[in-house]
C-alpha cells in the first residue's frame, strides 16, 4: 500500500478527480481518499512517483506519506 499526502482537495469532486487519476495508473487495484485527512491510500504495485505525477497532472499537490 502506498500513501499519498495530497493538498488542495476541498470538495466531494476534488476527491473524485483524485480518485480518477490514480486509478488510471498501471498496477492501482483500489484508491480510497479521504478529503478531511488530505490523503489517499492506493493498493497495487504501481509505481509511487507515477502516482505522485498522476495528481499533479490532475491539478493537486501530492507527496508520499513518511
Amino acid at each position: 500500500m502506498t500513501e499519498l499526502k495530497i493538498e488542495g482537495m476541498r470538495c466531494g469532486h476534488c476527491v473524485a478527480s483524485v480518485k480518477q487519476a490514480l486509478e488510471a495508473v498501471p498496477g492501482v487495484r483500489t484508491v480510497s481518499v479521504d478529503l478531511d485527512a488530505g490523503s489517499a491510500r492506493v493498493e497495487g504495485d504501481a509505481d509511487p512517483a507515477a502516482l505522485v505525477a498522476a495528481v499533479v497532472q490532475a491539478g493537486y499537490r501530492a507527496e508520499v506519506a513518511a
